[in-house]
C-alpha cells in the first residue's frame, strides 16, 4: 500500500513489507539489544555480543537473522534520555510457527537482560511476505 505525506507529495511505504503477490505469510521480529549496563561497569562489547549471538540466538535461528549495528536512544525512569550504542536482530519465521519462535524470542530476551544487568529488550512484530 502507498500513501502520500499528507501536504508533502512524497510517496511513503506503510508497513515492513509491500503486498507483491509472491512469497509466503512471515512474521518479522526486531529485537533492540543496548549495551549500556544497569548500575555501570562498561558497555556490552562487540565480542560479548557476538558471543551471546553464537550461543543464544543462532541456535534457536538457525535457518538465518540478520544483525545491524545501531546508535539508539530511549527515556529512562528519570526522564533524561539515555543514548548508547545498541544492536538490532532481525528475525524472519513462517507465520504459522509464531507461537513457538515467540517462547524462543522470550527467552533470548531474558537471558540478555540477565547475563549484561538490561532493563528490557525491545521487541517489535510484523507480518510480511517472504520468498526465499
Amino acid at each position: 500500500m502507498l500513501i502520500a505525506l499528507l501536504g508533502a507529495g512524497i510517496p511513503a511505504l506503510v508497513g515492513a513489507a509491500l503486498d507483491t503477490g509472491t512469497g509466503e505469510p512471515y512474521e518479522e521480529t526486531r529485537l533492540y539489544f543496548g549495551t549500556d549496563r544497569t548500575g555501570g561497569g562498561p558497555p556490552v562489547g562487540k565480542g560479548e555480543f557476538m558471543g551471546f549471538l553464537e550461543r543464544e540466538i543462532t541456535p534457536a535461528f538457525p535457518e538465518g537473522l540478520t544483525v545491524h549495528d545501531g546508535y539508539g536512544q530511549w527515556r529512562g525512569r528519570d526522564g533524561k534520555a539515555v543514548r548508547e550504542t545498541s544492536y538490532e536482530v532481525v528475525l524472519l519465521y513462517p507465520e504459522k510457527d509464531a507461537r513457538e519462535r515467540g517462547v524462543r524470542i522470550e527467552r533470548i530476551r531474558r537471558a540478555y537482560e540477565d547475563r549484561f544487568r538490561q532493563d528490557s529488550v525491545a521487541r517489535s512484530d510484523d507480518k510480511v511476505s517472504a520468498a526465499f
